[in-house]
């Protein structure tokens, strides 16, 4: 620059839509943002229907170079009160419009704002980067045989007329495994929903972003790779720029002492039991459950929840702390039986530093994709136990894609696996042939991970592509 001056440090907007689910990757691609090679500064801007002090206390403890504001509260009182959770954040979304194109404008105005990155459910708010002159991407949190799904969705809404879970035949799209019809998103499982016709929007909406920026690697979606990455003029080029994972912070809270106990727990031995934030059990399922890990004779971790009976299976969404004292749901005297091999918590576990302590061998997981990647990047097995939105057919690329978990035969979300199949499946994946062979899998594609996010790596050279197509930004 003349006369010595610095040129101002590039800024990017990010709009994580509701959940920690869409926050925490969001918050990993900002760090790497900040970090060198890049160099940016980033905002990221919240709903007003997130904010919670867990929130908070998470957006306070990110590096200074990464701001946060909120948006103001949009009404949502009209909406049907059994509407579904994408169906409310896509709302959301699109009545925010307004205060976010005022948001952007006064960003602009302050730095040299270069993009604006919006969230999955987030398509509508492009239309305030655009409104705003500010190149308007996408981020998606999930993997890429969902974002092919939904790319071709629009295509598949006007070629078919029946529900999906009836279709002759899976669900074929290009370079990825076939997923039966009963088990893709949930939310295109009822074509007369509105959430059925916000995914056919957003889905259209996609092919109007700049680019997206998927949260996956290539190794453990090889297929939709490299389909996605042939150039279309009809869709953004896709840049898959994962794992994106938090950190183990071990230093970081531990209230229930997990660590501790796993630490004197033999190398390789323990189940780690956990549904996620958001995945909620019902009675019954929780107790077979319960009883099948008391049956395989394996230590087990097990982060319980009150369960639900009204069919919420994601009722802890918006709100990850039990409803009442789960303890009270377990059968009667499993505590006691289980003490000297189990561990049971409530609400909420390190997870990061337990699937990353030695003691744990295998990861009993909704199948959540952050959590999928969180138990790959750390060399855990999975046993896939899917419960909503996109977890069973993540569970299918996992199982029959790639070959990382195992499942129980009977599908969760669509009746309860008895304690005999529990315990069975779990003592394949901890003792067994099929146990051994997913194990070598997974460390296969920790080991793609690491590499892909080392310098000159796949995922490394990806976002140094679209970090460079940014700073070209006036």
């Amino acid at each position: 620059m003349e006369n010595g001056t610095r040129a101002p440090t590039p800024h990017v907007a990010l709009l994580p839509t509701p959940g920690m689910g869409h926050l925490i990757p969001l918050a990993e691609l900002a760090k790497r943002l900040v970090a060198a090679p890049h160099g940016f500064s980033v905002t990221i801007v919240t709903f007003a229907s997130t904010a919670s002090k867990t929130q908070r206390a998470f957006l306070s403890s990110l590096p200074r170079s990464i701001s946060s504001l909120s948006l103001p509260p949009v009404p949502l009182d009209d909406l049907p009160a059994d509407a579904h959770i994408e169906t409310l954040m896509s709302h959301e979304a699109a009545r925010s419009v307004p205060a976010l194109a005022a948001l952007l404008r006064g960003l602009k105005a302050e730095t040299r704002l270069v993009a604006f990155v919006a969230d999955l459910f987030g398509a509508d708010t492009l239309d305030a980067a655009r409104e705003v002159g500010v190149p308007g991407y996408l981020f998606f949190p999930s993997n890429l045989h969902l974002l092919s799904l939904l790319l071709h969705l629009p295509s598949l809404d006007a070629s078919t007329t029946c529900e999906f879970r009836d279709l002759p035949g899976p669900v074929e799209l290009p370079g990825c495994v076939p997923i039966p019809g009963s088990e893709i998103l949930d939310p295109l499982q009822d074509r007369s929903n509105e959430c059925y016709r916000w995914m056919v929007h957003h889905g259209a909406r996609y092919r109007e972003a700049r680019g997206i920026l998927v949260n996956t690697f290539e190794a453990i979606e090889p297929g939709p790779a490299a389909a996605l990455r042939a150039e279309d003029p009809a869709r953004p080029p896709v840049y898959p720029v994962g794992p994106l994972v938090q950190s183990a912070d071990p230093a970081g809270p531990d209230p229930a002492g997990c660590v501790a106990w796993l630490d004197e727990q033999p190398p390789g031995s323990v189940l780690f039991v956990s549904f996620g934030s958001g995945g909620t059990l019902t009675t019954e399922q929780m107790r077979e459950l319960a009883l099948g890990l008391e049956m395989s004779s394996q230590r087990f971790l097990w982060v319980v929840r009150s369960p639900s009976d009204k069919g919420e299976v994601s009722a802890a969404y918006y709100d990850a702390e039990s409803k009442g004292d789960p303890f009270a749901y377990l059968p009667e005297g499993f505590a006691e039986r289980t003490k000297r091999v189990g561990k049971v918590v409530s609400s909420w576990a390190p997870q990061m530093r337990v699937l990353g302590h030695e003691a744990t061998g295998g990861f009993l997981t909704h199948c959540g994709w952050n959590s999928t990647l969180e138990s790959v990047v750390s060399g855990v097995p999975m046993i896939a136990w899917p419960l909503y939105a996109e977890q069973r057919q993540n569970a299918i690329v996992l199982v029959g894609g790639v070959g990382a978990a195992l499942r129980p035969k009977r599908a969760a979300a669509a009746a309860v696996v008895g304690r005999e199949e529990v315990a069975e499946v779990v003592r394949e994946l901890m003792e067994g042939e099929a146990g051994k062979k997913v194990r070598a899998k997974v460390r296969e594609l920790k080991e793609a991970a690491q590499t892909g996010l080392s310098e000159d790596g796949a995922a490394y050279e990806a976002l140094l592509q679209v970090a460079g197509r940014w700073k070209q930004v006036n």
